[in-house]
């Protein structure tokens, strides 16, 4: 699988370890950078980069999915989810790196490399990669109503009732 990678400067040895690691794993790394420490450099420059190329993948047919590291994951996954297509979810867990795949079908991962060790945080994104979307009816019922706020601006319709 291609694995895009982005992170600043708080993210910088989580990224160059996981890229590492995934390589061995068999994965086709694509570094979006950033390359070098540079302690007040802008997350959405390379966030932005690595979800724009998950979505160009997808949207090739091209099995691909992303990880956006920062100091908390949280711009980062605020920044990643601004390209049209991409899903993606702030894992602090196991459990949320599982579910986000499983439930949500997250195509980028976001990590808060100083919020975890970095076993930790290797292994919740060994647990996102790993994991498929389950494609339970409700699920691909909330992910259709997503993309279709996405491409439209129009929110869901109520509930009867509510």
């Amino acid at each position: 699988m291609r694995v895009h990678l982005g992170s600043d400067h708080a993210g910088l040895d989580l990224k160059d370890h996981l890229a590492t690691l995934l390589a061995a794993a068999g994965h086709e790394v694509v570094d979006h950078g950033a390359p070098t420490y540079v302690a007040d450099d802008d997350y959405p420059v390379y966030c932005l980069r690595a979800a724009e190329a998950v979505a160009a993948d997808q949207a090739g047919g091209l099995a691909a999915l992303g990880v956006v590291i920062g100091g908390s994951g949280n711009g980062e996954q605020i920044a990643a989810n601004k390209v049209r297509g991409i899903r993606s979810a702030l894992a602090w867990s196991e459990a949320t790196a599982r579910l986000a795949r499983e439930h949500n079908d997250a195509n980028v991962v976001a990590i808060g490399a100083r919020q975890h060790t970095v076993a930790d945080a290797a292994r919740f994104v060994e647990v996102f990669l790993g994991t498929r979307f389950s494609g339970g009816e409700r699920h691909r019922r909330r992910i259709g109503m997503l993309a279709a706020y996405e491409a439209s601006g129009a929110l869901p319709p109520l509930p009867t009732g509510s």
